[in-house]
């Protein structure tokens, strides 16, 4: 696709003004009020016009740290009243209070913040907690308390002007105001949920060195079976090691999908990955510049929006967890195989919101899904699609589609797409989007908590220590 074609779709040639300035007066496409009109999910699977579905999935960020500006942004609101009725809104708070130390402390924007000489990193302070022990404390008692694992870096916030992938990308599809991560504990068990409903009863960023992989099912085995074409691209570690070489077939470096967008050739069901690991991680984990991740997001967005799959296309960002970052809504409990009445044995309770966007021809434009969701209602939205999933519900006796309980029982993600595309323009040019310089490591060298010489919280503990991952993919026998 030539650059001129590129940006006539993203509406930045000839009437990108009239296109921009007529979409809060589309009113006839929503009825007044919070009706959502005709979803995706009420037509048959099988004729479905969606076909290729692109999940990338970041790390450690809360709803409220992130995307809790959109709950002030008026002309956002305006424009979604105008769309979706009065009682169009966002459940977003960026100004809290939570007991510390040494009396109340409120949260606070990060470039206004005196103490801190990098907000783009967070340095100075350490890796916010967000294990299953901290995650349980910051419920119960708040993001400050003692066990926390926190200091005040885990109060601070970005606004749009920040993020400058981000809040484009918010702002033109659909994002959702109730999507929690799957565990209320670190980033391992929450990707493994993305991929399998389940973390087999791991609590940690366990690596399986001795089993030489988790032996439970995924969503490759169930789409490998149905001969569905699926495929893990990923910047440096695969997260599908964890389940050993079985999972190596779906595998392809990053630099792949790039070539696949651009010959139209991606398969059904995509799921990208960034760098997790050295000076140019893009994952967005603290103490990582924020500006990497924003620069991969765009990146991987664009050349998918620029393929000729685009237009029969859905492109889902959301994060593993929330990262030990303040967030309001206190988090669900959720259908599980491993429900336990002892909260420390409970994989029932789902953890905090992290940010999320659906992008796609077909997602309402400036529309925010308040349903409650999380990693494994992408997963119930593939079993549809692809898999004989009824739309919504557990379904019938003997039903093999599912996983677990957890995915059998999520709310489908796909709801709130509509059942004819809206349109396939992004009325922003993805190239044109200045991300920034990334800045240099923080004083100590570490990107993010996988060096304990500032004394991370939860140092101990994390799911990319390069050393154990190195240990591990020697066990697998992979060079």
């Amino acid at each position: 696709m030539d650059r001129r074609t590129f940006l006539k779709r993203a509406g930045l040639v000839g009437g990108a003004l009239a296109a921009s300035t007529a979409i809060p007066g589309c009113r006839w496409l929503y009825p007044p009020g919070f009706e959502p009109g005709q979803s995706l999910l009420d037509g048959l699977a099988s004729d479905c016009p969606v076909d290729t579905v692109v999940v990338l999935m970041m790390e450690n960020r809360s709803f409220d740290h992130w995307l809790g500006w959109l709950a002030s942004d008026q002309q956002y609101l305006e424009a979604g009243r105008s769309r979706y009725g009065a009682l169009f809104g966002v459940d977003g708070n960026q100004h809290q209070t939570y007991a510390g130390p040494d009396g109340p402390v409120d949260t606070r924007y990060l470039f206004a913040w005196d103490q801190i000489t990098n907000p783009w990193r967070g340095c100075d302070f350490g890796d916010p907690g967000h294990s299953w022990t901290t995650g349980r404390v910051q419920r119960d008692q708040g993001f400050l308390a003692p066990g926390s694992g926190n200091d005040e870096f885990a109060l601070g916030y970005y606004n749009a002007p920040d993020l400058a992938f981000s809040a484009r990308l918010t702002k033109r599809f659909t994002t959702f105001d109730s999507y929690h991560c799957s565990v209320l504990g670190p980033t391992n068990p929450n990707r493994e949920y993305l991929h399998s409903a389940q973390s087999g009863g791991v609590k940690s960023n366990y690596l399986p060195i001795a089993e030489g992989g988790f032996s439970w099912p995924t969503i490759w085995d169930r789409l490998g079976a149905a001969g569905v074409p699926a495929r893990y691209y990923y910047s440096d570690l695969p997260v599908t090691f964890l389940w050993g070489e079985r999972l190596n077939p779906f595998n392809r470096p990053i630099a792949e999908f790039y070539a696949d967008c651009a010959a139209g050739t991606l398969p059904n069901v995509v799921f990208l990955d960034p760098s997790f690991v050295g000076e140019n991680r893009t994952d967005d984990h603290p103490l990582a510049d924020v500006r990497a991740g924003q620069g991969f997001m765009r990146d991987v967005f664009q050349a998918f929006a620029q393929s000729p799959q685009w237009e029969r296309g859905v492109f889902l960002v959301t994060y593993d967890e929330w990262g030990g970052f303040f967030d309001h809504v206190a988090p669900p409990h959720l259908a599980d195989d491993r429900t336990s009445t002892n909260d420390q044995d409970d994989f029932s309770q789902a953890g905090f919101r992290v940010p999320t966007v659906m992008a796609s021809p077909f997602a309402r434009p400036g529309f925010v899904d308040r349903r409650v969701y999380d990693h494994t209602s992408i997963l119930r939205f593939l079993e549809w699609r692809f898999l004989g999933a009824p739309p919504e519900g557990p379904g019938g006796p003997g039903a093999g589609w599912f996983l677990t309980q957890r995915d059998q029982h999520a709310n489908n993600i796909g709801a709130s797409l509509m059942a004819q595309p809206f349109s396939p323009d992004l009325w922003f040019d993805p190239a044109a989007l200045d991300v920034g310089q990334v800045s240099t490591l923080c004083a100590g060298g570490t990107t993010g908590g996988l060096s304990a010489a500032r004394g991370a919280p939860g140092a101990a503990d994390q799911a990319f220590d390069e050393a154990q991952w190195a240990v591990y993919l020697d066990r697998l026998g992979v060079a």
